[in-house]
């Protein structure tokens, strides 16, 4: 049984990825500082609260345990934050990942998954959003994502490491058994947005001042069919799959890569507002606000590549379907994680 180690494990979408490693039969040890990331969302494989930092704490982990290949989860994702602390961002998302690579290499475990994003493209000059868009990254998150998926060009050609990139467009939803979903701190994803106000709405979950809070949506002036941004979401688990799919490639001798991965279809922002209201069946308050500086009127990608080489099927292929398996988690834990501690 092959062994993959997790770093951000505990995270939203790294969770998701170790339970799906373990349906399919894989071992897993995850590596998380916490610092995001929620101990109760990993229930399989072996857990290191730790830091890629740390690096004797690196040569432990590959010394001790028989490694076969590592996912990566454990960036920094806060667009705005890495504008207001750079530092923060070059520190973890690309010198802490540096020290992963080296310990790898030191211990001959040559087979590297990239959590990358669509971020690394910046402003979009065409949609849908294909591999070969030039990438010309808007923020230093961005950057640091272009830069990781440099070193490992280069890592390639000079130490013979083999990865895949794959670059996210809006991860979204949640476990379809409802143990694990997305709850960060602080919240800045539309969906779970979305669904918190609509819990808030129909009392579910309760806010510091008792009154439901009222979404705001950034802009209904844009060049779009109904006037807000229009984003492609991408179910979490279906992200799992083909991080599966692309180590069983790896495994098979296939060449470094990068791929895409979204629905290929975009959807707006008043349109996720309309999806979650029939599917919750609440009225979801929310206002129109000026826009955010930055924001384009639609970033959509083409996951066609991932379809052709990898044989990846995304499953839950609806905003509908996406949507419902969140809800399914906000109802089960309106407070997030801190809901799964009393059960």
């Amino acid at each position: 049984m092959k062994t993959v180690l997790v770093t951000g494990g505990a995270g939203y979408i790294g969770s998701h990825m170790v339970k799906e490693l373990h349906r399919k039969n894989y071992n897993t040890i995850v590596l998380d500082n916490l610092d995001y990331g929620h101990r109760e969302a990993v229930n399989t494989g072996i857990f290191i609260q730790g830091d890629l930092g740390n690096k004797g704490l690196m040569e432990t982990i590959f010394k001790t345990h028989p490694i076969d290949a590592v996912m990566h989860f454990s960036a920094y994702a806060y667009v705005g934050e890495s504008v207001l602390n750079p530092r923060k961002y070059y520190q973890n998302n690309v010198a802490n990942t540096l020290n992963l690579l080296d310990a790898m290499l030191n211990f001959n475990v040559k087979k590297f998954i990239f959590s990358s994003s669509c971020a690394t493209y910046g402003e979009p000059i065409h949609i849908p959003i294909t591999e070969d868009h030039p990438q010309k990254p808007i923020n230093p998150y961005g950057y640091t994502k272009f830069m990781v998926e440099q070193i490992l060009r280069d890592y390639s050609t000079a130490y013979h490491l083999h990865y895949v990139s794959l670059r996210y467009f809006n991860a979204a939803g949640a476990d379809p058994d409802g143990e694990i979903g997305e709850d960060h701190d602080p919240e800045t994803h539309l969906i779970p947005l979305t669904l918190r106000a609509a819990a808030e709405a129909s009392g579910l979950k309760k806010t510091k001042s008792g009154e439901p809070v009222v979404l705001k949506v950034f802009g209904n002036d844009y060049q779009t069919k109904d006037g807000t941004c229009i984003r492609d979401y991408i179910h979490v688990v279906d992200l799992a799959s083909a991080h599966i799919l692309a180590l069983e490639r790896m495994m098979a001798g296939g060449k470094s890569d990068v791929f895409n991965l979204g629905n290929g279809e975009g959807y707006s922002v008043k349109e996720v507002i309309d999806t979650a209201s029939e599917v919750s069946g609440i009225d979801i308050p929310f206002e129109y606000v000026d826009r955010r500086q930055g924001d384009p009127a639609a970033l959509v990608g083409s996951s066609a590549k991932a379809k052709e080489k990898l044989g990846w099927k995304p499953r839950y292929a609806t905003l509908s379907q996406i949507v419902e398996t969140a809800w399914n988690w906000h109802k089960k834990h309106p407070e997030g994680f801190k809901s799964r501690k009393t059960y």
